[in-house]
This record gives structure tokens, sequence and C-alpha cells, in this order.
């Protein structure tokens, strides 16, 4: 590994995230967070949270309010069913992705109705304006159309016609890649990566990163993603 790509990557261990245990969810948080703060995790481009959470059986949000951030849900286990003051209902299983735009202001519960504990990935990314009609919306992924490849599954890109629709200069991207397998990601000058293994080692341009550690990388250059152990890929890239 060279000194300018140790340099672009950064690890940040799933033991140095933040955590809080609430008995029916068990947080980690790879951003400052409620009441964990570090001044070095504030955000990184556009993303602002990114909340590795398992969700109890028979438990989950209350109904609570969000203005101005675009909140995106990735589901790795279970499921979690959304209501919003909108009058928007859904459940969202393992491995789909719901998107909730919070504009001029929304409320909204996210409760897990399984028997089994849910885990996701709550990911916040600031918004390119403020304000705006709130919306919601989820959207099925199969996870065998995105093997051995990064597909997008939420954008802010006009050009991601297949993806759920967010507000923000930023698009969610996520893989299955088999053990020995590898693909390459390119980004432009100015964008700012966040890149989490949800299962499976991997290594990024061979600095290796184990399950649900973090990856902060400067954009500008192709990464390459070389699976250890067979792994799910979620991948943000924003300004």
């Amino acid at each position: 590994m060279s000194t300018t790509t140790a340099s672009r990557i950064e690890r940040r261990p799933f033991a140095s995230l933040g955590h809080a245990d609430h008995g029916w969810l068990n947080a980690r948080h790879h951003f400052s967070f409620a009441d964990y703060y570090d001044e070095a995790r504030m955000h990184w481009g556009a993303i602002r949270v990114w909340n590795d959470d398992e969700i109890g059986p028979r438990s989950g949000f209350p109904p609570h309010p969000h203005s101005d951030m675009e909140i995106i849900t990735y589901v790795r286990t279970g499921a979690i069913t959304h209501q919003d003051s909108l009058g928007n209902k859904g459940r969202t299983e393992a491995g789909d992705v719901q998107v909730m735009s919070a504009g001029t202001g929304i409320r909204h519960a996210e409760y897990n109705l399984e028997d089994e504990t849910t885990t996701l990935f709550q990911i916040w990314v600031i918004p390119r304006a403020r304000g705006g009609q709130p919306s919601w919306g989820a959207k099925p992924f199969p996870k065998g159309d995105r093997s051995g490849k990064l597909v997008v599954l939420a954008s802010g890109y006009d050009d991601d016609k297949e993806a759920l629709r967010i507000r923000a200069d930023a698009r969610l991207l996520g893989g299955t890649i088999k053990a020995g397998e590898s693909v390459t990601y390119d980004s432009g000058e100015g964008r700012h990566l966040y890149l989490v293994p949800a299962t499976g080692r991997i290594e990024i341009d061979g600095q290796p990163f184990e399950a649900r550690d973090g990856a902060a990388i400067i954009g500008g250059a192709p990464i390459t993603i070389t699976a250890i152990e067979d792994a799910e890929i979620v991948l943000v890239d924003s300004i």
C-alpha cells in the first residue's frame, strides 16, 4: 500500500465508533450523533450521519420530527416498517432501501414489527437546498442483481434513472462481492466516499477492513475493493 493510498483512505475500526445501548436499540455511530461527539467525525462531505443500528423485536423509534435532511435506510437483516405524517406506510426488507426527504418538516416512526432483530444502516445526507415538500419512497433491490458490481440504489442525479430519488449531491451504492473477486470504483475530484462492508472482510487498495469498519476515502482516483471473504458493500459518494 503506497503512502498516497494511505493518506486517501482512513480506516475507522468498528470498535472506535460511538456506541449507545438502549436495550431495544444497540447503535454504533460513524459520525457524531446524540451523546457521541467527536470533532474529527462531524461529517464527511455531505454525509452527516451513518448509524449502524440493531433494533430488537417488536420495538422501534416512535414518531419524531425531521427537517432539511435526506434520510436513507439500508436494511441488512429483518425488516423495518415506516409510518409518517404524510400518510405513507411501508415495510422495507433486508437488502432493500427506503428514502425520506424531510424538507420543510415531517414526522415519522420506524418500527421493527418482526420477531427477530432488525439490523440496518441509517444514513443522513445534507440536501443541496433547504425546504421543499417532504416525501418518502422505498424500493426492492434484489442482491442477485448486484453480484460482482456496485449498483446505484439512491441518487440525487438524473442519470441514475433506476435509483430512488434524493435531493442531494450524492448517491448510495450497494454490491455483493465473492471471496477473491474485486470491483473498481472511480469518482471525481472533490468527492467524498464513505464505504462500509456490511458483512465480510475486504481490502481497499490493499488496506484491510473488517465487517462494519468505516472507510473515509478522498475521491479523485479509482479504488479497488477486493473481497477476502464473501462481502456486502455499502458506499456513499457525495460532494
